[in-house]
């Protein structure tokens, strides 16, 4: 869970701003589009070949 502490002086702007950096650093927002959908198990280990390029060049044709 994110917690944002205010400090003398801080506006709501601030604040507001200091939440959506943590939000962005700690991947909140990526791992709520993850888990939008239920992914399978199979399609899932899929898309990880499909986007690790050193999978794609050993499972290369020749």
């Amino acid at each position: 869970m994110v917690f944002v502490k205010k400090s003398t002086g801080d506006s709501a702007d601030t604040m507001i701003r200091k939440f959506s950096r943590k939000v962005m650093s700690e991947g909140i927002i990526q791992e709520m589009k993850k888990r939008e959908f239920y992914l399978k198990p199979s399609l899932a280990k899929k898309y990880r070949k499909e986007l690790n390029p050193k999978f794609a060049k050993i499972n290369a044709p020749r």
